[in-house]
């Protein structure tokens, strides 16, 4: 899945000299969380966050420091963070390095781009132009999209064929121990016996399970065996 897939189109904008009530307003209206500023030119200049406006002095939340931290600080900062917590255009207050990407962009290298560099939003560049955006909001709607529209083209239609597909499936992960856990299946309801060790596999065990197209329920009949005491423990 790519960029341009499930990125949205139709964008809301703001210019650097915008005043910064309007923006506001802008982003309350289209229940947004971030507008991409746009230079005359249409050029991506910079993005307006929530994030950006949670240090105002109409708020009283602008930052307050000791007198002898603001001297070590120096000028330029104590400056810049007057600017952003008293600017009224949206140049004064919005991030100006954006990070982008293009409509080829992976999903995957989406993701790991928003994670890295702590971000909700990705503009979407061609040759140089805006033409969508990536949120976190798209994303979980296109995760919406794939459950159901379900993501395994041939799913198990026998019992036997999900029982396969859940063994090789615990066999394909490192923390399963397979060999240690016996499956049962039944009209679509798996079973599942033998015996853990940590008790956190106990659950992803389950979903593995449930993960599996045609399993109508997941009984756990698994016992978890601390390995320093011996307790045994069955769900």
């Amino acid at each position: 899945m790519l960029a341009r897939d499930i990125m949205t189109r139709t964008i809301t904008t703001v210019q650097p000299q915008t005043p910064l009530a309007d923006a506001i307003a802008r982003m309350v209206n289209a229940r947004v969380s971030g507008l991409p500023v746009l230079n005359e030119a249409g050029q991506l200049v910079g993005i307006l966050t929530e994030g950006d406006l949670l240090r105002r002095v109409e708020t009283h939340t602008e930052i307050s420091r000791p007198g002898w931290l603001e001297l070590l600080l120096g000028p330029a900062k104590l400056a810049r963070e007057y600017v952003h917590s008293r600017g009224r255009e949206v140049g004064d207050v919005m991030t100006p390095a954006v990070v982008n990407i293009s409509e080829d962009t992976s999903l995957t290298d989406a993701v790991k781009l928003m994670e890295k560099k702590h971000i909700k939003r990705l503009p979407v560049l061609k040759d140089g132009a805006l033409v969508g955006l990536v949120s976190r909001s798209d994303i979980v709607r296109a995760l919406g999209q794939a459950m159901q529209a379900g993501m395994e083209p041939c799913a198990p239609t026998t019992d036997a064929a999900i029982r396969a597909a859940l063994l090789d499936e615990l066999a394909r992960v490192p923390w399963a121990n397979a060999h240690n856990c016996n499956v049962r299946v039944k009209d679509g309801v798996v079973t599942l016996e033998g015996v853990i060790f940590t008790e956190s596999v106990r659950p992803a065990i389950r979903v593995a399970a449930q993960d599996i197209p045609g399993v109508k329920a997941v009984e756990d009949q698994m016992i978890w065996l601390e390995p320093v005491t011996g307790t045994t423990l069955v769900a």
